[in-house]
């Protein structure tokens, strides 16, 4: 393992999915339905986010029980559908890098 890392890559170590940890929602952010919109939002100090159905489904994942494989095992079962693991994965390394789950 290199003695010095680039600040880019010493922030993607920092925030690299580990597979076989749980996963969180961040106590920072507050996940919550909002009824104006109709749709998932992330609430943190400095604003929203707002959510589309897929990425609401994986974040109500998050509980701190769950790791990777088993989110991907829970939402392909409940939409009877295979072939997750991706798009999951992919969008939890951004929900990471976000600071909005944790490990």
């Amino acid at each position: 393992m290199p003695l010095f890392y680039s600040t880019k890559t010493f922030h993607n170590l920092l925030h690299e999915m580990k597979p076989d940890q749980p996963i969180k929602f961040s106590p920072l952010h507050r996940l919550q339905w909002e009824d104006a919109q109709q749709k998932y939002v992330i609430l943190y100090p400095e604003g929203m986010v707002e959510l589309n159905q897929s990425s609401a489904e994986i974040l109500l994942c998050c509980n701190g029980t769950r790791n990777l494989a088993q989110i991907v095992t829970e939402l392909e079962q409940k939409f009877a559908t295979t072939g997750l693991t991706n798009d999951i994965t992919a969008f939890l390394e951004v929900a990471l890098q976000n600071g909005w789950i944790q490990q």
